[in-house]
């Protein structure tokens, strides 16, 4: 699609229909938003331009593609800007995925609410239409992380006509086809999936959804000024928000910011078998738009990669998927996938390796609750925890078939599933563990325990730490009967709510216990709406209001990720002090249950001076020591 005012007019085109704009450079790949909503809208009929990255400092870029017919699409790109930019320390990271070369500084801080301004600064009267992640998790007041408030909605901050949330090709065709129609853009707030800002003398539409099980009765969330002033009311809010997240039973929310109100539709309903093969058939280059000189790390990552699946039912309350793609999960047929195997085996530059067959949890696919009565109707917020529902259809089997024909394409020699596997439903399929281990593991297989403290996977909503040691000796027995040295890489979080000190040096012994030397550590980043962000920032679990510990400041988060990596001798300072201070001394020496050796390893002192090292007990230098030269009399 064009990205320039010479392509566009080497279209014929006077103007685009509409422009979407992206924090991200252009790939045309289905695993990136604007391609697969830019495809969706071009094979409907619209003339559809990108721009990608658009230096931001002026509207100039946006007057260059020319004035949009219909609306401008914004988006952030594929991640939230600020997680995008700076690390759970609050550091600016090095370098962005997202970008030509990794390079850093090519979108803002907080993209969208910039790129709406500068889109109706660039084109006035024109409607501007903002989705993607970052808005739909901050459509309502919500706690930033990096400026460490309560933030109103950004449609109040970007001053977006509309904001779309969730995933968003069924709402932006319905908004092409109605402006298209001569509809306002006031006229769509009906739609589900969209929210918007009431003006002060606006009263509330009455709409109604018949397609929903719900009651059509509108919630009150605590205004914008209650959840800024009172934690209660912001866990309250978080409550309500997190259960109407069924778009089968979700009903409106409204949330008063001063003398207006944020109104928030309920939810589109899942995209169907078909649908999602239609959006997966489109004729995507699967490459960046050839503009780029460098390679841009995102797409070297996924390039030969399938996606079969979207959603998630598990609900881990530290995740935004469900809040964003929806619980239900909503899957391609065998057919799609097979198609698009088939294309990458005969693509330029494939060796015949498939790096990933999966989605945000690669062997959801295909499960659905068993009964769609129940499940019109249910508020549950995940399928899987405490228990597994007993109404959820758990069954590997249509997964399997997939993965048995997707080997028996011509000019594919591995297939890896490097996407998250939910591992309390894969220890109960032994002809699915079967399957795996010996076909789709590349030496190495990623699984996410997060934890080894029951009541942190509690609140997380993971399943207790038996089920990880279960799989753990499921996986090796499978392995060694195949004939196959293969190993797990156990992804484990620090500074999530409820871990503190103790339960972090509990970790650390479960990881030397079990010999795991993470290289790197995933500490917790509180993202927008998400429930465990709740408890981060209000110390209250939403669901139960009980108390919840959190590592707030810097020193604390540091000292929960030097545990995880204790094994580090430039930790060993930090791990001794830790483990002093906590009564610990018993972890210190070198019995086989202690975590560090009572004398300094080499290293330990890198990059300390001595007054650190004097502290810590290391030998204090009291002079030099010369060698005696030959022959002398000393």
């Amino acid at each position: 699609m064009p990205t320039s005012r010479e392509e566009i007019e080497s279209l014929g085109w006077d103007a685009p229909d509409i422009v979407l704009v992206s924090g991200d450079a252009y790939i045309d790949h289905p695993s990136f938003a604007a391609a697969i909503l830019g495809r969706w809208l071009e094979h409907h009929g619209f003339r559809v331009a990108i721009l990608a990255q658009p230096d931001w400092r002026s509207a100039d870029p946006w007057r260059a593609l020319g004035r949009p017919r219909l609306f401008c699409g914004v988006s952030a790109g594929n991640m939230d800007s600020m997680i995008n930019h700076y690390t759970a320390n609050k550091k600016r990271r090095n370098a962005d995925a997202y970008s030509p070369g990794g390079q850093i500084n090519l979108r803002p801080d907080r993209a969208t609410n910039v790129y709406v301004q500068r889109s109706r600064e660039a084109f006035k009267g024109v409607p501007v239409i903002a989705g993607g992640v970052e808005a739909s998790l901050r459509r309502l007041a919500h706690y930033d992380y990096w400026s460490d408030k309560v933030m109103p909605s950004i449609l109040q901050t970007s001053k977006a006509h509309l904001v779309v949330f969730g995933m968003g090709e069924r709402p932006i065709l319905e908004i092409a086809r109605r402006l298209d129609d001569g509809e306002r853009v006031e006229d769509l707030r009906d739609m589900r999936g969209v929210a918007y800002l009431l003006g002060k003398n606006e009263t509330l539409p009455d709409h109604r959804w018949q397609d929903s099980a719900g009651d059509h009765t509108t919630l009150e969330l605590p205004s914008l000024e209650a959840v800024e002033g009172d934690m209660r009311s912001f866990a309250v809010a978080t409550r309500i928000i997190q259960r109407e997240t069924n778009a089968f039973n979700a009903r409106r929310l409204v949330q008063a910011h001063g003398d207006r109100r944020v109104v928030v539709n309920p939810a589109d309903l899942p995209l169907s078998t078909p649908d999602l093969d239609a959006l997966h058939g489109l004729p995507y280059t699967r490459s960046p738009h050839p503009r780029y000189p460098d390679a841009i790390p995102a797409w070297e990552t996924i390039r030969h990669s399938v996606q079969i699946m979207r959603g998630c039912f598990g609900g881990c309350t530290f995740c935004s998927i469900t809040l964003h793609q929806g619980r239900p999960i909503q899957s391609r047929s065998r057919e799609s996938v097979i198609s698009e195997i088939r294309h990458i085996a005969t693509s330029p530059g494939f060796g015949g390796h498939i790096s990933d067959l999966g989605g945000p949890t690669a062997n959801m696919y295909r499960m659905r609750c068993s009964k769609p009565e129940v499940e019109a109707i249910c508020r549950r917020q995940s399928c899987v925890h405490p228990t597994i529902c007993k109404l959820l259809d758990t069954s590997h089997k249509p997964l399997i078939g997939l993965m048995r024909s997707s080997r028996q394409v011509q000019g594919v020699k591995k297939i890896n599933i490097a996407s998250g596997i939910r591992m309390d439903l894969a220890r109960q399929d032994g002809e699915y563990l079967d399957e795996l281990v010996e076909h789709h593991v590349g030496g190495h297989l990623k699984v996410a325990p997060e934890h080894c403290s029951d009541s942190v996977l509690n609140l997380m909503k993971k399943p207790p730490q038996n089920t990880f040691e279960d799989f753990s000796k499921k996986f090796r027995e499978v392995s060694k009967r195949v004939g196959k040295e293969q190993y797990l890489v156990p992804y484990f979080i620090s500074s999530h709510p409820g871990s503190g000190v103790d339960e972090m040096i509990d970790l650390a012994l479960f990881l030397k216990k079990n010999g795991y030397k993470p290289l790197q550590v995933q500490d917790f980043i509180p993202a927008p709406m998400d429930v465990a962000t709740c408890m981060y920032y209000t110390g209250l679990d939403p669901h139960t209001m009980k108390r919840v510990f959190s590592a707030k400041r810097l020193t604390d988060r540091k000292v929960q990720q030097v545990l995880l990596q204790f094994f580090k001798p430039e930790n060993w300072a930090e791990v001794r002090r830790i483990l002093m201070e906590a009564g610990r001394k018993d972890l210190i020496g070198s019995g086989p249950e202690c975590l560090i050796s009572a004398k300094p390893p080499q290293g330990a002192w890198r990059g300390e001076g001595p007054k650190r090292r004097r502290d810590e007990g290391a030998p204090r230098k009291t002079g030099y020591r010369h060698a005696a030269r030959r022959g002398s009399k000393k």
